[in-house]
């Protein structure tokens, strides 16, 4: 059933993922990446159904989304699979945003929020996010961020050892493209975050998870085989 959604979904909007969704070769690992101009498409999160029980896979998301041209994990869970950070669905707030360092990823500081309004997306660094104070329609944190006006992050070491499959989220420079990536191959934080500042041209990227990251679209399938959190779904525009 998910296929044929698909595929009608590329039909009805002509966004289909054999165009928007390729494999990269970016410092001899391939990457997954998918593209999408914001105006073409509607990006949601989604966590829990409507009957309070988790989604769980990305195949289910996508189904309850309706015609769907991409899913992919959308943030850092807790094990009842809820939200670590600041999450936002449908306009509501379902945990509040977290400000303090730690351990882990998540914390590795600064670290960040992928937030939409209408047609418009962004990654933004949590202390700026918190200045802005905008009202989003979505919004999920995560860490750390990839890349921060331009500039890796700066605690992300060159010679690092730590490799894993890993994926992610970035805005173009020039603000009018949304591109997701998520890695084939083992990469360190510096590696993938000069995917998108090299090579997709990210003037802000935000880190999603490693290691469970999982992506699917009509073309592409890669990892969903362990239960997820939050769930990014895009689909397509309704045009007038």
């Amino acid at each position: 059933m998910i296929d044929w959604l698909i595929t009608l979904a590329c039909s009805v909007s002509g966004v289909c993922d054999h165009q928007a969704c390729r494999r990269i070769e970016h410092e001899q690992v391939s990457h997954v990446v998918c593209s999408y101009r914001m105006e073409d498409v509607s990006v949601s999160l989604r966590s829990m159904r409507a009957d309070g029980t988790p989604y769980r896979t990305l195949r289910a998301a996508m189904e309850d989304a309706g015609p769907s041209l991409m899913a992919m994990n959308g943030g850092m869970y807790h094990e009842d699979l809820g939200p670590v950070g600041l999450y936002i669905e449908n306009g509501t707030e379902q945990k509040a945003i977290s400000t303090r360092g730690g351990w882990g990823n998540f914390h590795l500081l600064p670290n960040g929020v992928f937030w939409g309004r209408g047609a418009r997306y962004y990654v933004t660094e949590t202390s700026a996010y918190r200045k802005r104070q905008p009202k989003p329609d979505f919004a999920t944190q995560s860490g750390p961020m990839l890349v921060i006006d331009g500039k890796l992050h700066p605690r992300f070491l060159e010679e690092s050892n730590s490799r894993k499959i890993r994926n992610g989220v970035g805005v173009s420079a020039d603000g009018e493209w949304l591109h997701f990536g998520i890695s084939e191959g083992f990469v360190t934080f510096h590696e993938f975050g000069r995917l998108f500042r090299d090579q997709l041209d990210c003037h802000n990227a935000l880190f999603l998870d490693g290691s469970i990251s999982a992506i699917r679209t009509q073309k592409y399938r890669q990892g969903g085989w362990r239960d997820l959190g939050p769930i990014i779904v895009v689909t397509s525009r309704k045009k007038d």
